[in-house]
């Protein structure tokens, strides 16, 4: 298949996007779902198609780049609408849509009856449209169209139930807040493009060591501002707090934010401007201190959350974190191929999740849940398998991708970060099995509250239509198939980005090796104790005194929330109340009272009487000969 047919990929679902919205409601389901998982679909095998022509007959370069259009010329500005394929792009595309097809395909099942079905897989064609933009664009113009089309989809799906405040709140949160960063982001670009003269990719790797010695400060803070932008998309310190409220939207939209798609944008950004952030020694340790911060806070939080997808979402940003410790010590490659592990199994953990919320009747409080494996058997393993991969234990996709950034990171010399990372292995397998024996284990909590209320009973069958069909488990299975064969993908990304700088590659012996292991089975081994041998101990701590205060403000999030809203939403408020009635707000509000006022006055003239008629006419035609005569 020839290359030049790269521009379907995103064409497919922009076609879809454009169809569904047109459409108006006026779709039946089933052709909906055609539409809307069809044009993926499409996308998903013209990729394997277009990857197994790449990897057999490589382009000159290593790179294919197909010219559509010229965007604009403004002097010597002159962006151009093209494409780039190569081994990263490839990974990114594949993911995209490989694992956003079985999320649609689990979606057309899961939001059956839902009254806006054409209009949510008409956002998420747009999402999955504006991400391959992202991914494929040769020059950072492109790439930021594609950027800020993912925000503007994000917020569509989240506030997707928008007759619910809490769900539109949390989608205003989440554009506001990305939006922070996408503001450092574009200044990042002015920079680039006054000091080098392009925005093209490329032209910036080469010209940047020409123009720039390394520490460059002008360097530093143009890489400092695209950090800026990354830290929004992918939910790191300090811009984190829109992802939990995330979990607004449907299950579906949580999986496909949070495993494929928009959290890994600013990984992706950075890998992608790799040569940059070597330049700046000082921006890419910030890149690392980053990543151990936000994947260490993420796992206390998640160990006192209570809502099954709040969990996952706090996982993926601890996941996010190891990503960014990858690229913090210049481990590019392991940082993208735990990017794609990661799609595999925590795709396959939040549409499980959205199995067992169905099966509950919508309740998500894992305390509420318990001994369900005997029930939904299926997804008690899809959930298992998921958790095993998340936590990195052997022979799952997850042991290979998080091994290798920590033992990278180990073999850099940067201990202090390998220590954040073995420590949030520890929390991870904690937090994450937790969710398991909870969930899966134990008594039956949901029996004990069905008794007067149907609410909270089990449901007979997991689909909310009463017959399991292929488009819920064929996802989960293909999943889980990846999930656990997912580590031994490598091939498109060889030589593609570089490994970490490593001296001594036999340092550290093999305790060092295995250290994530062995922290990671003690980890599962207390929660284990903690959650089925003595549940009642950490009822105890959450009640007790010094414990219970620490644990509310793991829960609130180490309070991040309380600090913005003191910081920026109240003054805000304030100005914006003390300032209701300024000049520019009076003379607004009185533009509608002159336009009522003038349409009165004329509604008047139109009285239906001939005489009045006849004499404006004829008042009119004296006015008219007079202005003749007179000029």
């Amino acid at each position: 298949m020839s290359l030049n047919l790269l521009f379907l990929v995103f064409t497919f679902p922009l076609a879809g996007f454009l169809t569904l919205a047109f459409a108006r409601g006026r779709l039946p389901e089933n052709a909906a779902a055609v539409v809307g998982v069809g044009s993926v679909g499409l996308s998903a095998l013209l990729t394997a198609a277009l990857g197994v022509e790449f990897l057999s007959h490589p382009p000159a370069g290593g790179a294919y780049t197909e010219l559509l259009w010229n965007w604009m010329s403004v002097g010597g500005f002159t962006p151009q609408f093209a494409l780039r394929l190569d081994g990263l792009s490839l990974v990114m595309m594949s993911v995209i849509t490989g694992v956003g097809f079985f999320i649609h395909l689990f979606a057309s099942w899961y939001m059956r009856g839902d009254e806006g079905y054409d209009r949510f897989f008409s956002y998420m064609n747009l999402f999955v449209a504006s991400m391959l933009f992202l991914v494929l664009g040769d020059n950072l113009l492109f790439l930021y169209f594609g950027w800020e089309g993912v925000g503007l989809s994000s917020y569509l799906l989240i506030g997707f139930w928008y007759k619910d405040a809490a769900n539109g709140a949390a989608a205003r949160k989440a554009f506001v807040v990305t939006r922070v960063g996408d503001t450092f982001m574009a200044i990042g670009l002015f920079i680039l493009f006054r000091e080098l003269g392009t925005l093209n990719i490329q032209d910036l790797m080469q010209r940047a060591p020409v123009v720039w010695p390394q520490g460059s400060p002008t360097l530093t803070i143009a890489a400092l501002l695209l950090l800026g932008g990354a830290v929004g998309k992918s939910a790191q310190l300090p811009l984190q707090t829109w992802l939990p409220d995330a979990m607004a939207g449907p299950t579906p939209v949580s999986a496909l934010i949070h495993a494929a798609t928009m959290v890994t944008a600013g990984v992706y950004l950075i890998a992608r401007t790799h040569v940059l952030f070597d330049l700046s020694p000082f921006a890419l340790q910030c890149v690392g201190v980053v990543g151990a911060l936000t994947l260490v806070m993420a796992g206390f939080i998640a160990l006192m959350q209570t809502d099954i997808k709040k969990i996952l979402a706090y996982s993926t940003m601890s996941q996010i974190g190891y990503m960014f410790l990858a690229l913090g010590v210049g481990a590019y490659q392991p940082a993208v191929f735990h990017l794609m592990t990661h799609a595999f199994f925590k795709a396959l953990l939040f549409l499980s999740s959205g199995s067992v919320i169905l099966a509950m009747h919508h309740e998500q409080d894992i305390f509420r849940m318990g001994g369900l494996r005997k029930h939904i058997p299926l997804v008690f393993w899809c959930m298992l398998i998921g958790t095993a991969a998340l936590t990195a234990l052997p022979f799952t996709s997850g042991f290979y991708s998080k091994d290798e950034i920590l033992h990278e990171v180990y073999l850099t010399g940067h201990t202090d970060l390998w220590l954040a990372g073995v420590f949030g292995a520890f929390l991870t397998a904690v937090y994450s099995f937790r969710l398991i024996f909870v969930t899966f284990f134990g008594p039956e909590r949901w029996r004990a509250q069905a008794h007067g209320d149907a609410h909270h009973g089990l449901a007979a069958d997991e689909n909310p239509h009463g017959a399991k069909t292929l488009d819920h488990h064929i996802p989960l299975l293909v999943l889980l198939a990846f999930a656990v064969l997912g580590g031994f993908i490598h091939q498109p990304l060889d030589g593609v980005l570089p490994h970490a700088a490593i001296a001594d590659p036999e340092k550290g012996g093999a305790l060092i090796e295995f250290m994530p292991l062995i922290v990671t089975v003690i980890g599962i081994a207390l929660s284990g104790y903690l959650f089925l041998v003595n549940p009642a101990l950490p009822a105890r701590l959450s009640s007790g005194g010094m414990t219970r205060y620490i644990g509310r403000f793991w829960k609130s999030a180490f309070g991040f929330d309380w600090l913005y809203d003191l910081l920026f939403v109240r003054p805000y408020l304030w100005l914006v109340h003390i300032n209701r009635n300024d000049v520019v707000d009076v003379a607004v509000s009185r533009v509608p009272g002159l336009f009522r006022g003038a349409h009165g006055y004329f509604a008047g003239t139109q009285s239906g009487r001939l005489r009045r008629y006849a004499a404006a006419l004829a008042v009119g035609a004296c006015l008219v000969i007079a202005v003749v005569v007179y000029l």
